[in-house]
């Protein structure tokens, strides 16, 4: 794929074959490059199966369930998954450290759109993807919504109109930071909440991983950020590129960007406003109306027709796991939220809900904080919990309000099957664990695949029930 065969005889060692893809792609790349391919992960080949599966037929070495000093200092550079820590000694002994986005960045020849944020990116890049596609069909979309950019690099290394659309997550940034590849055209943070403190040490510390979206832009590109928030200010002073607001209201005069009037999405840029985003959406949520909002203006600012950004967007119905309708059950909706989790998804997913609804919530904790999200719980009809270390800190806090609810429950079949059997038509039973997914599932994405074929398991009539629909 490359032109001059850079890979080629290179050892290459890939540390965290991982259950995303990633890993996988990773190694695809690389041995097809001629390159010499280690995959060491510390999960077992039984967990690892089906991605192993799809590799056998490559000479391709796995070390599994450890990982060993001579993989890393034999290699000519290491490739690292995201979910693995900087400190890592393993990396110390390692000549050189990348990653796939790092990778992909340096043969890239394209535009590139980065999206960041700690809720909200996934919607908004697929939504942005999705409009992108209908009017340059070469657009491509990859990183953290777990479609590695080095499946489609060989697109990429011709310079051409149709962007890539990178979905960042905050470790991806701060792995490829020292290479400097990152200069993106257009580059978004959607908001910051607190996530992931049990992997940093302080809120600054997993703030400044996020700025590092623009770091390298010029007074050429753009950067987007949310006006509402206090951190869009001071993002707004640092970055070197011209700077667009997303606002819930009606910007300041002087300010560029896009906000809302009576629901209707509109964007300015140097004074002249046109309609970008209508006031009927596919989409639940206020949350998700700010989303499209992004993906609107980066649409607008990126020369796409108005008259086609807003019937678009507008038939968007959303993504996996992210308040995804499952299924009409009895005369009761279910919807899988499993990739809210933090406090503050669920908190904003509760908001925007119609009620009446039932709320399965709980899982891990990581060391978020509860304050100021309590109050939309108490909107459910009823609150079922999963067990799990963030489930008792949540239950202090629900016992604090006096809000009420059941479990915590060991099995999420067993909980499933209560709330079919309590609830009632008319009703929405909602899935947002506002907490991480380790321990009783692999990640957020399996406990919302489980979840989903657990509801479609059920049946479309209760026993002794007559049921119309």
């Amino acid at each position: 794929m490359t032109s001059n065969n850079d890979f080629e005889s290179c050892k290459v060692t890939i540390m965290g074959l991982g259950l995303h893809g990633g890993g996988l792609a990773s190694a695809l790349f690389f041995v097809k490059q001629g390159a010499d391919v280690t995959v060491t992960d510390l999960r077992s080949y039984d967990l690892l199966e089906p991605i192993i599966d799809q590799l056998k037929q490559y000479d391709i070495k796995f070390v599994l369930g450890e990982h060993r000093d001579e993989d890393f200092k034999d290699a000519d550079f290491v490739i690292k998954n995201p979910a693995v820590p900087s400190n890592s000694r393993f990396l110390k002994l390692a000549k050189k450290i990348e990653t796939d986005i790092s990778i992909f960045l340096k043969y890239n020849r394209r535009p590139v759109i980065a999206v960041t944020g700690s809720k909200g990116k996934s919607t908004t890049v697929s939504a942005l993807f999705d409009l992108f596609k209908t009017v340059l069909p070469e657009t491509r979309l990859g990183g953290n919504i777990t479609t590695s950019p080095l499946t489609f690099l060989e697109d990429c290394t011709k310079e051409i109109t149709a962007p890539v659309i990178l979905e960042l997550s905050s470790w991806q940034l701060a792995d490829i930071d020292k290479s400097g590849t990152l200069r993106p055209r257009i580059s978004v943070i959607t908001n910051i909440m607190p996530d992931h403190q049990n992997r940093y040490s302080s809120m600054d510390e997993y703030v400044a991983d996020k700025k590092l979206i623009y770091k390298n832009q010029s007074s050429d590109d753009i950067f987007i950020c949310n006006f509402d928030e206090e951190y869009g200010h001071i993002f707004a002073k640092e970055a070197p590129a011209r700077i667009f607001f997303i606002s819930v209201r009606e910007l300041p005069q002087g300010l560029n960007g896009a906000f809302l009037r009576d629901n209707i999405g509109y964007s300015r840029v140097d004074e002249t406003e046109k309609k970008i985003l209508p006031k009927l959406l596919n989409i639940r949520g206020e949350h998700n109306r700010i989303n499209l909002l992004f993906a609107a203006l980066i649409l607008d600012l990126s020369g796409i027709d108005s008259s086609i950004i807003g019937p678009g967007l507008s038939k968007f119905t959303g993504i996996a796991h992210r308040m995804e309708f499952v299924a009409l059950k009895n005369g009761v909706s279910w919807f899988n939220d499993s990739a809210s989790t933090i406090p503050q998804a669920t908190a904003a997913a509760l908001r925007g809900a119609q009620k009446p609804f039932r709320l399965i919530a709980g899982g891990t904790d990581k060391k978020l904080d509860f304050k100021g999200t309590i109050e939309p719980f108490a909107l459910a009809e009823e609150i079922y919990l999963l067990q799990g270390s963030a489930t008792e800190r949540l239950m202090k806090h629900l016992d604090m309000e006096n809000i009420p609810y059941k479990g915590p429950f060991r099995s999420l079949k067993e909980l499933v099957n209560l709330v079919d059997k309590e609830s009632r038509k008319g009703e929405s039973v909602i899935f947002s664990p506002g907490a991480t997914s380790f321990g009783m599932f692999l990640n957020e994405f399996d406990r919302g695949d489980k979840f989903r074929q657990i509801v479609l398991d059920l049946p479309q009539a209760r026993e002794g029930t007559t049921v119309r629909l």
